[in-house]
């Protein structure tokens, strides 16, 4: 009989605080993971970004700290290799580091797909020679020829790269795309293909568009997340380059009263009772509006008619502004109140 290794819980390895990310908050350390978005939202930026960070220790996104700095290697297949060279420029020189210097390493051999044999074997061994610390796959979509909605042929090619971060202790960040109309679903829920491919995730980014406005999401499965943090592709010269904006509330709106809470206040804040016509006057509306807001005002005792004007009823002194509008009741007989003494039939 063999049996499997095993170890009590108290056993097992912890590891210290300082080693537990990659990029403090934002990516874990040998973490694999998506960052996911809709098309235009700038998710080979916000990779692209990450790897900066990485290979300089320069914080992502001017931001976010970088615990473990080493080499990257990435694999951009959708950009020709000089759009790649000029946004990873602008992001150096947004961060403050040469360009120069920076320790990223680009596969440039037109295509890779994980799903072929010697394509994985060829992988394998570059990581093994290259020895990165992050490895940036952008974007899965260009990576295979599968059907990504299909979990039993999407479960091998990510086993595949949780095998490459377990055997040489990488972390992998593989670009993917939302599905088309899932705007308002859940962000992990909302990327395209199988559930497979959120479930993978150990740290996971996801950009959305929300108006005009660029926001990011952060999910971890063993860390607290965090969202609202809005985006902003800021122009260095010639180059580009992803910031946090520090968005302020916007200001609350102005309250918008009834008719019936507008005469209200007018009379709230009269001294004396004040004319049918000098209401008109105040308000600015037409008498036949004024006279139906005035009914059911009168019926439900919050205002009085004097031989002076109107006023606010002695019982209802500090009644509120805020309250939705009146709704009219009769006396019961199908008469309603004159809003100048008496009785008429009819509404």
């Amino acid at each position: 009989m063999t049996l499997l290794d095993l170890k009590r819980a108290h056993e097992l390895q912890d590891t210290p605080e300082e080693r537990r990310w990659l990029v403090e908050g934002l990516w874990g350390n040998q973490a694999v993971g998506i960052v996911g978005g809709e098309p235009k939202c700038c998710k080979s930026f916000l990779a692209l970004d990450m790897a900066v960070a990485v290979a300089t220790g320069a914080p992502c996104l001017r931001h976010f700290k970088v615990k473990q700095r080493g080499r990257v290697l990435l694999f951009a297949a959708e950009d020709a290799q000089h759009i790649v060279r000029r946004r990873i420029e602008g992001i150096a020189r947004a961060a403050e580091v040469c360009f120069e210097t920076l320790d990223i390493q680009v596969i440039t051999t037109p295509t890779l797909r994980l799903d072929v044999k010697a394509d994985r074997q060829r992988l394998t061994e570059t990581i093994q020679s290259v020895r990165p610390r992050l490895l940036v796959l952008d974007p899965f979509v260009r990576l295979h020829r599968i059907d990504e909605n299909a979990a039993a042929e999407v479960a091998p090619l990510l086993g595949y790269l949780r095998e490459l971060q377990r055997l040489f202790q990488i972390a992998v960040l593989l670009v993917h795309h939302a599905k088309k109309g899932a705007a308002h679903a859940r962000a992990g829920q909302a990327l395209r293909g199988s559930s497979e491919i959120h479930a993978w995730g150990d740290s996971n980014l996801y950009l959305r568009r929300k108006n005009n406005d660029l926001m990011l999401t952060i999910e971890h499965r063993a860390a607290p997340s965090g969202d609202g943090i809005h985006l902003e592709l800021h122009e260095m010269g010639k180059a580009l380059a992803l910031q946090i904006v520090d968005k302020k509330p916007s200001k609350a709106e102005p309250l918008v009263l009834t008719l019936p809470e507008r005469i209200e206040q007018v009379l709230a804040k009269a001294n004396d009772p004040i004319s049918l016509h000098g209401l008109r006057k105040i308000l600015k509306i037409r008498m036949e509006s004024l006279c139906q807001a005035l009914k059911p005002l009168m019926a439900e005792g919050y205002i009085r008619k004097s031989a002076l004007g109107y006023l606010l009823d002695d019982r209802n002194e500090n009644v509120s502004v805020s309250r939705s509008s009146i709704q009219s009741k009769g006396k019961g007989n199908g008469k309603h109140l004159n809003l100048f003494g008496g009785t008429e039939s009819g509404a």
